[in-house]
């Protein structure tokens, strides 16, 4: 079933991100969720913010006090719970020597959306709280094939899309983290070469928090007939965020961040795209207005998008790239 198919109660159409009587999430204002911070300190500075934050995005510390502050107390809350938890398992069970695995944070939304910069600023937060000092981050970039790979298969341009993914890859990683091994390697990826880079890994070693970031770690697919035990990556996270704004504005800072690039990184003649900075300024734009129609929103259509309501928490973005609106499933 499609997750975006409305219920109906007689004539009416009920949308579950919008009638708050029908729907499994609770609704904030950004004003309303800042109160939820309550006496959590800021230790983030302005420099480390700015160190954190991906091109064109405009958080500040006003954004992190008003989001972020609540948003790692609601975290750090369902990880004292997810201890609490395994203890009474662990007795129930009596296993004495058995150990606690990591908390799986799962980031999803389109591209130029902003996933990075929120991933990164609650890694940081995180790692400050007393119950979980040790927080890693991973992106989806490394499991995607390699690019000869993708060429061979004439897919680079669905390069994004869920079968451009090493998905037995990613999976065997999330298994091995939920099975609480140690020296996990998780394969990197170059945004400078637009590739993956060959035999090179972040090794993952039993943290208290993994934030795995990615703009397809949401979906979901169709399971076997027989029963087996095929796991969607979404099954290993102990709690889901999607970052959301409305498709106009994603697409406008999508268009911005590629003509930015085209200034900056692409100049870099080891730069996959550095031909685009060569080119003359209507024609990169007529360029970047192709990758986001013919890729990109394709992509959000299709694979993204649907997506949403299977998180645990939605962040919706306004006009201005910061957050308007906090919807929190229910318990």
């Amino acid at each position: 079933m499609n997750p975006e198919v409305r219920i109906t109660e007689g004539s009416v159409p009920l949308d579950h991100m919008v009638d708050e009587n029908y729907s499994p999430f609770r609704f904030f204002t950004a004003d309303e969720w800042a109160k939820f911070r309550a006496d959590t300190p800021l230790t983030l500075t302005l420099d480390e913010v700015k160190r954190l934050r991906s091109l064109n995005d405009p958080i500040d510390l006003d954004e992190v006090r008003r989001i972020y502050l609540s948003l790692s107390r609601l975290l750090s809350a369902h990880v004292e719970a997810s201890q609490i938890l395994f203890d009474q398992r662990k007795r129930f069970l009596s296993l004495a020597d058995d150990q606690k695995t990591p908390f799986i944070i799962g980031i999803a939304g389109s591209v130029a959306v902003g996933k990075s910069t929120t991933a990164r600023i609650l890694k940081e937060l995180l790692s400050r709280w007393p119950s979980s000092p040790k927080v890693d981050l991973v992106t989806t970039d490394g499991f995607l094939q390699p690019n000869a790979w993708l060429q061979k298969e004439n897919m680079m341009d669905r390069k994004g899309f869920p079968e451009s993914y090493n998905m037995p890859s990613v999976l065997k990683f999330l298994s091995a983290i939920k099975a609480g091994q140690a020296h996990v390697p998780a394969p990197l990826y170059s945004h400078l070469t637009y590739d993956v880079l060959p035999d090179q890994f972040q090794i993952i070693d039993r943290p208290d928090i993994l934030i795995f970031e990615g703009i397809n770690v949401l979906q979901a697919r169709d399971l076997p007939a027989d029963g087996r035990i095929v796991p969607m990556v979404s099954d290993f996270f102990d709690f889901s965020i999607y970052i959301d704004a409305e498709e106009s504005q994603i697409h406008r800072w999508y268009v911005d961040r590629f003509m930015r690039l085209r200034d900056t990184a692409f100049r870099n003649p080891d730069s996959f795209f550095h031909r685009y900075a060569t080119i003359s300024e209507h024609a990169a734009l007529a360029i970047a207005e192709g990758l986001w129609a013919n890729i990109n929103l394709k992509n959000l259509h299709k694979n993204i998008l649907p997506t949403r309501p299977r998180a645990d928490l939605i962040l919706q973005k306004g006009e201005n790239h910061l957050i308007e609106k906090v919807s929190l499933r229910r318990l």
